[in-house]
């Protein structure tokens, strides 16, 4: 259905929420039943679908908290039927890695038999062999898409999106486009909400993580190998040579000496924080103590492999602790250091509070969940219910205070409309066209929480046209049948009062409303109207804001 729609209107109410500083919110001690019942599901869930705010209200805010912290207790069951469509998941990390391999190998061979012939070289021809990994990879993409909008599991979905990004890895670097899909399934998902020095190791020892920042080609000064070894297995032929007889080029894929990159981001982005009191010095007795920490061959299922040979067994003294000769212990040992510093404790727990409560996240919050931190030892759904049950968490500043990522734009416009998205990377390719494409986010950084980064007018004009295209039933990937959720009506006033009470909560402002209705005066026809309103209210500035 194509919509009538201005495009002055569009940019009024697009960027208006650039201008806009957080309207008012009740005090605390006043909020409704329903109003924290929103709140909740805006900040641990992606958004309400229809009729969710008045059943958590029903339910119990608490209670239904506790409920999402407990999500092995709670049926997800038509997800997990969803879940079967993705091939993806019927593949482990090895069955990844060979084809990867081989899919390579057939890559070089026609490289080279164009290359005889004089042919021109054409890139589809020579990419043809590694489509099937770029189509995994939109695959992992509408995964999370699906999850996110289907799982009655929504803080773990949330948490899971949380420690993807925090403990970040790029999937367009080489041989993670095959070890990212085990790295989420079976190193951040099963850990989510589990104890932080368990997630800690386990992503020190994903191969995704080691590939990513180069620690699998760390290796001690001067170490010798006890036959030629290659820690990019992947993109090399079986080994054929001794180390004096390998032809040049392969020998400068050889690993030389100790690679800073992972202790430098263990340090200053997973654990301590960039202001953690650490020197270089620092960083490059950690980066001794993580040599040997490497990946297998794929034939070998590409998993996590201590090498003996390349660890640096030297004495290290580092943060006040001697480390000698006691191979992948001292990594493990001092990971469980780094996970209950009070610097770690702090850094973390402030990035929690800025994704749950304000891009600023206030002192007493931060507090809290680093006190539970220290008297459960990292339990992070013990930190999670600290920053739950904390008065900033339901504070009137803070209360739609933040502004929704792309990624969290698009799942909670999704769930607003109570659609089903498809299995097809179509909804993952709007999140990258709104600034997000996920799991490509080459910097360890990962992707920005506040609002700076995602406020602009040409950023708010292209959620506007996606939402508008959702509500028209022309956004690609999904089917939003909105008359389970908002019946047609040619009288707008009433009309807009559905949208604001099933939509926004009830959290329309005076400025949608009375945009909304001056784009419906002269729309007839009630299925175009109400398509219009709904999409002008998830484009504007109130839907926009958790």
């Amino acid at each position: 259905m194509r919509i009538p729609l201005s495009i002055a209107t569009t940019l009024t109410l697009a960027t208006s929420l650039a201008a806009q500083s957080p309207p008012p919110a009740p005090p605390a001690a006043a909020m409704t039943a329903h109003d924290s019942a929103l709140h909740a599901l805006n900040r641990l869930a992606y958004g309400p679908r229809p009729g969710e705010v008045d059943s958590v209200a029903r339910y119990g805010v608490m209670r239904w908290i506790e409920r999402q912290l407990d999500p092995d207790r709670i049926d997800d069951k038509p997800l997990e039927q969803r879940e079967h469509a993705f091939k993806i998941l019927d593949y482990d990390r090895g069955d990844l890695a060979q084809r990867f391999r081989d899919a390579q190998r057939e890559r070089q061979r026609m490289q080279r038999e164009l290359a005889q012939t004089g042919d021109s070289m054409r890139p589809d021809k020579i990419e043809g062999p590694m489509r099937e990994f770029r189509e995994l990879g939109g695959e992992l993409q509408q995964l999370a898409i699906v999850r996110a909008t289907l799982s009655e599991r929504q803080l773990r979905e949330v948490m899971v999106d949380f420690w993807t990004n925090h403990f970040n890895v790029f999937v367009g670097k080489g041989a993670d486009r095959f070890l990212l899909p085990s790295y989420i399934e079976q190193t951040i998902r099963p850990r989510a909400l589990g104890r932080f020095e368990d997630l800690l190791i386990a992503t020190a020892e994903s191969p995704a993580m080691l590939f990513y920042l180069d620690n699998a080609q760390s290796v001690a000064p001067g170490s010798a190998p006890p036959r030629p070894f290659r820690p990019f297995a992947p993109f090399f032929g079986r080994r054929r040579f001794g180390m004096n007889e390998m032809p040049e080029d392969r020998r400068r894929h050889q690993p030389t000496g100790i690679n800073e990159n992972y202790a430098r981001e263990l340090l200053e982005l997973h654990t301590l924080g960039v202001d953690g009191g650490y020197t270089q010095p620092d960083v490059i007795e950690v980066a001794r103590i993580f040599t040997g920490w490497s990946i297998e061959p794929p034939e070998r299922g590409a998993g996590f492999v201590f090498r003996d040979w390349a660890h640096d067994h030297g004495t290290k003294h580092v943060f006040g602790l001697t480390f000698h000769d006691d191979g992948k212990d001292e990594g493990v040992r001092l990971l469980k250091f780094l996970a209950m510093q009070h610097a770690t404790m702090h850094h973390v727990s402030a990035k929690l509070c800025a994704r749950f409560v304000a891009d600023e996240p206030p002192d007493g919050c931060i507090d809290a969940a680093v006190a539970a931190w220290q008297k459960t030892r990292g339990d992070i759904r013990a930190v999670l219910r600290a920053i739950f049950t904390s008065p900033d968490f339901w504070s009137a500043q803070v209360v739609r205070s933040k502004v929704k990522t792309p990624f969290e734009f698009v799942v909670s416009a999704v769930r607003a409309v109570s659609a089903d998205p498809d299995t097809t990377p179509r909804l993952a390719q709007v999140v990258a066209r709104l600034g997000e494409p996920l799991y490509q986010q080459p910097a360890p950084t990962g992707y920005a929480e506040t609002e700076a980064h995602w406020v602009n007018s040409g950023a708010l004009l292209a959620r506007m046209n996606a939402a508008v295209a959702l509500a028209g039933g022309r956004l690609p990937g999904i089917d939003a049948n909105l008359d389970g959720v908002i019946p047609a009506t040619t009288d707008h006033s009433q009309l807009i009062d559905m949208v604001d009470e099933r939509i926004l909560g009830g959290t329309m402002s005076v400025h949608t409303r009375s945009v909304i209705l001056e784009q419906l005066a002269d729309v007839a026809d009630p299925l175009q109207a109400r398509a219009l309103a709904v999409g002008l209210a998830i484009g504007g500035p109130d839907f926009q804001k958790q």
